[in-house]
């Protein structure tokens, strides 16, 4: 298994950036990557240089707030026609996550994705995306797909092994 410390801090910043699902302002960027802040804004820099000279989907958007990775905004036409849901980014990104793991739990997905996450999770509950159901054993609760979520994504679910645990 590859050590943090050996990926790149351009490469950290983009897999916060993106599980978070939110602006992020240096601080905090600083903070969930244990680097001090110059070498954040260092790195960032980078990474835009990156985005901006290659031809992506995606772009680092510089905010009032801080910064965020977003779909670009010449693409959000494809978007409406290819996402039958009206989901927001961030809701979407929860539930990639859990499409992701098959089944995880609530704590270790509201871990990765952030306290939104509790908003993302009651979102895609009343849609009938995902369920929950109480850990036989403990205080949270286990998140999964519903064969809603098979048939509006076009995936069996039958195409996936078996559920992780996160």
């Amino acid at each position: 298994m590859t050590t943090l410390s050996a990926i790149s801090l351009p490469a950290r910043l983009e897999a916060i950036l993106y599980l978070k699902g939110r602006c992020l302002s240096l601080a905090e960027l600083s903070e969930l990557s244990a680097v001090p802040r110059d070498e954040v804004e260092l790195a960032l820099i980078t990474l835009m240089a990156d985005y901006a000279h290659r031809d992506t989907a995606l772009e680092i958007r510089q905010e009032p707030g801080g910064y965020s990775l977003q779909l670009r905004t010449d693409l959000a036409a494809l978007v409406q026609e290819l996402v039958p849901v009206d989901l927001s980014t961030a809701s979407l990104r929860t539930l990639a996550t859990v499409a992701l793991k098959k089944r995880i739990l609530q704590s270790d997905l509201v871990e990765l994705r952030g306290s939104g996450a509790y908003d993302h999770i009651k979102e895609l509950i009343e849609r009938g995306f995902i369920e929950r159901k109480r850990q036989s054993d403990g205080r949270s609760f286990w998140i999964s797909l519903t064969d809603k979520f098979h048939r509006t994504f076009a995936l069996n679910s039958g195409e996936s092994e078996e559920p992780t645990a996160a």
